[in-house]
């Protein structure tokens, strides 16, 4: 082989050992430039102040809520803005608003909100003509009562003069002459309020007919009630029990003859 095939062949040689080094890859980068690095501080510190506000007006919103409710609480309860200085009252008839008023006793310059509306409605009830009553705030500075007054079916005198009895059986009221329109309930003075109770239910529940009849009503027990008609005939009427069919029943035996009637079994009247 001469020089110059051997200067050939080491020259192939050297440019297949520098093949590999010349194909390695390249160097690793050396991360984010620059301006890569301050976009992302920029957002973080952007985010961070964003999460700071937030919880700031969180905080602030809290605290105006409880300010408002503290102040609505103070207005309400202990201000002298929403006082009681009115007593406004409906339903009355035959008793005077003023007395309502008296009764109620509402203590003036109190704030609405303190006002114990229960105690108001007990003593207003307590008026033997009030059946019932309803009180309740109108706000800002009115008290307002709903009366629902006692209707008188009879009158009864057990020794304190003609009282008015309704239809629960209550007494209530007093009368100097007894109106034209009521009947007389006589009963012995130790009459059990019950047995009023009944007698008043079955005063009520006559139909208009037969109630504009009926001069005297005697309760002797809850179920030993007799209506005495203005005629003279009698109705044994006994309990309340069954009273609308006792009223029709009665309306057909009226226009039979006989002075005693007993509808006390309405199923089986008898008439003599």
């Amino acid at each position: 082989m001469s020089m110059r095939d051997r200067l050939r062949r080491r020259s192939r040689g050297a440019k297949d050992d520098a093949t590999p080094e010349s194909q390695a890859a390249p160097p690793p980068s050396a991360g984010p430039d620059e301006e890569t690095v301050r976009i992302a501080r920029r957002d973080f510190r952007r985010r961070r102040n964003a999460g700071r506000w937030r919880r700031v007006r969180l905080v602030v919103l809290a605290l105006l809520v409880v300010a408002a409710v503290s102040a609505s609480v103070w207005v309400v309860f202990f201000s002298s803005y929403v006082t009681a200085r009115d007593v406004s009252v409906t339903g009355t008839s035959s008793l005077a608003d003023r007395r309502i008023e008296r009764a109620a006793d509402v203590p003036p310059g109190t704030p609405l909100a303190r006002l114990d509306l229960g105690a108001i409605r007990s003593r207003v009830e307590g008026i033997t003509s009030v059946k019932s009553a309803e009180v309740s705030r109108s706000w800002p500075h009115t008290v307002h009562i709903a009366v629902t007054e006692r209707s008188p079916v009879a009158v009864i005198n057990l020794g304190n003069g003609l009282e008015a009895l309704d239809q629960d059986g209550a007494l209530f009221g007093h009368y100097a002459a007894r109106p034209k329109r009521l009947p007389l309930v006589t009963a012995p003075p130790d009459v059990a309020e019950e047995a009023l109770a009944e007698g008043g239910r079955v005063i009520g529940s006559l139909p208009a007919e037969i109630a504009g009849r009926v001069d005297t009503v005697e309760i002797a027990s809850v179920d030993k009630i007799q209506l005495v008609l203005g005629n003279g005939r009698r109705v044994l009427w006994g309990s309340a029990d069954d009273s609308g069919q006792k009223a029709e029943v009665l309306a057909v035996l009226l226009r039979r003859p006989g002075q005693q009637i007993d509808v006390s079994v309405p199923a089986r009247p008898t008439t003599r």
